[in-house]
């Protein structure tokens, strides 16, 4: 597991925890109660560990994001096996299944690598038919590019640099797709959102995200409109509606 958004604070697992090995759900339900706590969010969840105590840990707490970061680097059996890593397609869509079925809400994030040696036009094909029923969230896509050292420097069936990126290229597009569709759905949504200062992108805009968006590497909520405020102070919570989607941001407008 990766790092985990929220409090820094000492907690007690619960006392069974102690008669076996402690998982991340213990953690998750020590941490969640804690007064004061707003927002909390834990990234990078291999696929092998999305117990079912893991979601329903999520499931059952307000303070914990709705929010998996799964790194599923592919979806054809062909390349994680060359990745040497296991997983399928179809086993892939039954993990997805089973945790929006668990999660009501569930925001899922992913990334994955085209271009890997040995990645056929089958393979490509499978990994896009994957996207397209898996309905991601939210996406990344690596081009893979060789690095001394690392285990897959040596391995055969190397993939033109060309190719990599035409792969790359037709998966963003592809996922802009499915990103343009569902921000859509957020027009008219309220939600709370924390602020985070002025747009990267211009001044005239003041950016900020909700609990689907991890920091950074997911689409943003620009905000136009103060509301009942002449000014924002970043690092507040605000209580915010949708008004506009685009591909991957969306416009919000602050309500009080």
């Amino acid at each position: 597991m990766g790092g985990i958004e929220g409090a820094n604070t000492a907690t007690t697992l619960p006392p069974d925890a102690q008669l076996r090995r402690p998982e991340l759900a213990d953690l998750l339900d020590a941490l969640a109660p804690l007064e004061g706590l707003k927002w909390l969010r834990f990234l990078y969840a291999y696929p092998n560990k999305i117990t079912t105590r893991l979601l329903e840990s999520i499931a059952k707490h307000d303070t914990i994001a709705k929010y998996l970061d799964v790194p599923l680097q592919h979806a054809s059996a062909n390349v994680l096996r060359r990745m040497k890593r296991g997983g399928t397609s179809d086993r892939f869509l039954e993990i997805i299944a089973k945790a929006r079925k668990t999660v009501p809400g569930l925001v899922l994030r992913t990334s994955f690598i085209v271009g890997f040696p040995g990645e056929t036009e089958q393979d490509f094909e499978e990994l896009c038919a994957f996207i397209t029923a898996a309905k991601i969230d939210w996406l990344g896509v690596f081009s893979y590019s060789d690095e001394e050292g690392a285990g897959a420097f040596d391995l055969d069936q190397k993939v033109p640099k060309r190719t990599i990126e035409s792969r790359r290229r037709k998966l963003m597009k592809l996922q802009q797709r499915i990103s343009k569709k569902a921000r859509k759905q957020w027009i008219g949504r309220e939600l709370d959102i924390l602020v985070e200062g002025e747009s990267e992108e211009t001044e005239l805009l003041w950016q900020g995200r909700s609990l689907d968006q991890a920091p950074e590497i997911d689409g943003k909520i620009l905000i136009n409109d103060f509301g009942p405020h002449e000014a924002l102070v970043p690092g507040t919570f605000y209580r915010a509606q949708i008004t506009e989607s685009h591909d991957y941001d969306v416009v919000a407008r602050i309500l009080d």
